[in-house]
Parts: C-alpha cells; sequence; structure tokens
C-alpha cells in the first residue's frame, strides 16, 4: 500500500509554519473558542492531529484536521 502522503516526522515541513491545513484550522478553532481555551493549546492539538494524519490524502487533510482538532479540543472543556 502507498501513502499519499508520508507520515510526517518531527521537524517535517508539516511540523513547520506554511502548512496550510494547519494555519486554516488554526484561524477557525482560534475564532471558535476564544475565551475558553487558550490560543496555544488551539495551535499544539492542531499540529498534533496534522502530525497524526500524516499518511492521509493531501486533499482532505485541511478537513480532517480541523475535525479531529475539534474532537479534540472539545475535551477541554468543562
Amino acid at each position: 500500500m502507498t501513502l499519499a502522503v508520508p507520515p510526517s516526522t518531527p521537524g517535517s515541513p508539516s511540523e513547520l509554519p506554511g502548512d496550510p491545513a494547519v494555519e486554516q484550522a488554526v484561524d477557525r478553532l482560534r475564532g471558535e473558542y476564544a475565551g475558553r481555551i487558550r490560543p496555544q493549546l488551539v495551535v499544539r492539538v492542531v499540529r498534533d492531529c496534522r502530525r497524526d494524519l500524516g499518511g492521509s490524502p493531501v486533499g482532505a487533510m485541511p478537513e480532517l484536521v480541523e475535525r479531529l482538532a475539534r474532537v479534540r479540543l472539545g475535551r477541554h472543556i468543562a
């Protein structure tokens, strides 16, 4: 089986600024969770989600990252 995107490793391009999937998700989720979750936590969770989804198809990455991050961030709201 061939992966659409090789799994990312620490320091890989998907972990660095400029990844559209990360930037778009962070922008939307910061606004959505403003006042309830620290912005730094949003960034960390989104980056972790992007790393965890490293083998997913490139075209689906923005939506998958945001959905997974939203689920994980929901766990931080009491």
